[in-house]
């Protein structure tokens, strides 16, 4: 069982500080490269279980799973505050990197390091790449997110509606020490009008790292037209489909998913013929 422990980043000119909720597998600079996970839009640290672990096991690196703010058991989103249109880009280009500085992960750990996002997580990573192009080895995007469609906003409206009438709210406090934090965090902005102009496709041009999106055919927020516009903007991509999965393939097709993400990496660890 790995413990959590908090990172304190100090404020910038564009946000106040921040405490992040934050948690090692296995040794802290020891060799294996660093895996990187970042969770979706309601995720924690705790509700990727223990997939991260098992995943590290099996691709032989080390990783670091953390809470966004708003998130688990980092700082809340205060209330009132509405997360910005750009908010992906802000943890992407800002958050993530100062978590980074914070933890002391070196200019040459970062060259070694993988990303792995899941939903907006998955586009944070891409968002990251671009901006970062030489700071990683590579990464992976799990139904990830590079404009907004009608099937995303009709099924985080639904969410809506299942958390003010359901047991959701409940199940989800488990995760979250400000449940409403995290969850109207996300909402909110997901279902602002202003929000579906949001579109990052004209960015991951940028990205140079080796590139692995993933997108299940049953997932019920989002379509293939994400991982193929990925693709046709990232002309290296290899783009990897599921037959079933859901959104969350790493909970409801982890075989699959695992054997997808295992080839990938093993192939770009290949030496050059």
């Amino acid at each position: 069982m790995y413990e959590s422990d908090f990172a304190d980043l100090p404020a910038t000119a564009t946000r106040d500080a921040l405490r992040i909720e934050y948690r090692w597998i296995g040794t802290p600079g020891a060799d294996a490269p660093l895996a990187v996970f970042l969770h979706e839009g309601l995720g924690s640290i705790e509700m990727w279980k223990d997939w991260p672990a098992a995943l590290c096991a099996r691709l032989g690196m080390r990783g670091l799973v953390y809470s966004r703010p708003g998130y688990g058991r980092s700082t809340p989103r205060p209330n009132g505050v509405k997360w910005p249109v750009d908010f992906m880009a802000r943890q992407a280009r800002d958050v993530l990197p100062a978590l980074l500085d914070t933890l002391g992960v070196s200019a040459a750990e970062r060259a070694r390091m993988w990303l792995i996002g899941h939903s907006d997580g998955a586009s944070i990573a891409l968002l990251y790449a671009a901006a970062f192009p030489a700071a990683l080895a590579g990464a992976v995007a799990i139904a990830p997110h590079v404009f907004v469609e009608d099937i995303s906003v009709e099924s985080i409206a639904e969410a809506k509606v299942a958390y003010e009438t359901t047991r959701l709210r409940e199940k989800l406090a488990r995760y979250h020490d400000d449940v409403d934090s995290a969850f109207y965090g996300w909402n909110d902005i997901w279902l602002d009008p202003a929000f579906r102009a949001w579109n990052i496709v004209g960015e991951l041009g940028a990205i140079r790292a080796p590139l692995l999106a993933v997108q299940a055919f049953d997932d019920h927020y989002g379509t293939m037209a994400q991982v193929e516009a990925i693709g046709a903007a990232v002309a290296h991509a290899s783009i990897h489909t599921l037959a079933q999965g859901g959104h969350s393939p790493h909970r409801d097709a982890p075989g699959p998913l695992d054997e997808a993400i295992e080839q990938f990496v093993s192939a770009q660890r290949k030496p050059a013929a």
